[in-house]
């Protein structure tokens, strides 16, 4: 299948990438940033793994159900994480990471 059959999915991933990104600049400027010290980690590590699934789906990997279980995982993790924080940027981007691993959840044979 062409990555043309994914625009949807990889969409999706690069709307969590750009979520992600954000948040974890936003949380290092914010005041008590020892505290957001976990979402800072599993914004990069979803920001990552989300991009490495989306170059994947482009060139047509073999591998694509495995890296999709993977970045649902860290989504998830992600997305949860995010939740427990009342910033805006943290709130929107759980919203983006768990919608992304219910995308990336139908790539999983």
């Amino acid at each position: 299948m062409s990555h043309e059959n994914y625009s949807s999915v990889i969409q999706t991933l690069n709307d969590c990438i750009t979520a992600c990104n954000h948040c974890y600049d936003a949380c290092l400027k914010e005041e008590h940033v020892n505290m957001m010290v976990e979402c800072i980690r599993l914004d990069r590590e979803c920001a990552e793994i989300c991009s490495f699934l989306a170059q994947a789906k482009g060139r047509g990997t073999p591998f694509s159900s495995e890296l999709a279980e993977v970045c649902v995982k860290i989504c998830e993790s992600c997305g949860n994480e995010c939740k427990k924080h009342d910033h805006e940027h943290c709130q929107k981007c759980a919203e983006a990471c768990l919608r992304c691993a219910e995308e990336c959840r139908k790539l999983v044979a």
